[in-house]
């Protein structure tokens, strides 16, 4: 009797040990394939149409059918320098590199939810506001802040995360 009773506590604990283990290896491969889903759902947007990172960061992120584009200044692509000396010739360039990037990613201005503008001179909010409209037309939420400098000493920044329709 005594014997099977140690061999009943032993095949317990083995059982114990086994379902422990089994849980270790399920929680492992649940955590593998969030890990996978993840990368799958996750990838970087990359143009030559809108100015290349200047650094170390993307222009932007493609996640769960969201993209988020990066802070974008008035820098013209073709040349690489920054366009235009007010508010208006820079906001249009932004939009213009937002429009390629939003292009990139498979989407575009009618997608925007959500941008936030960053102006060196809370004065040129007016200036900014007639060019930001005539690219804005999702109507997204928007932040509008000035700041004390930005890259390049563009007068503008506007970043920007829209849907992706598939």
């Amino acid at each position: 009797m005594q014997t099977a009773q140690m061999q009943q506590s032993i095949f317990g604990h083995f059982a114990i040990l086994f379902l422990i283990d089994l849980n270790i290896l399920t929680s492992y491969n649940i955590c593998i394939k969030y890990i996978r889903r993840y990368n799958d759902m996750h990838s970087t947007v990359q143009t030559l149409n809108a100015p290349q990172a200047i650094g170390p960061y993307s222009q932007a992120i493609i996640c769960n059918n969201m993209v988020y584009v990066s802070g974008q200044i008035p820098i013209n692509p073709a040349t690489g320098l920054l366009e235009g000396d007010n508010i208006a010739t820079q906001t249009e360039q932004v939009m213009k590199n937002l429009a390629a990037v939003l292009t990139a990613a498979g989407t575009s201005f009618e997608h925007v939810v959500k941008t936030t503008c960053y102006l060196k001179n809370m004065k040129d909010f007016q200036g900014f506001n007639e060019v930001y409209g005539k690219y804005a037309v999702s109507l997204p939420a928007r932040a509008c802040f000035a700041v004390v400098d930005l890259p390049k000493n563009s007068l503008i920044e506007v970043e920007c995360i829209a849907e992706v329709k598939e």
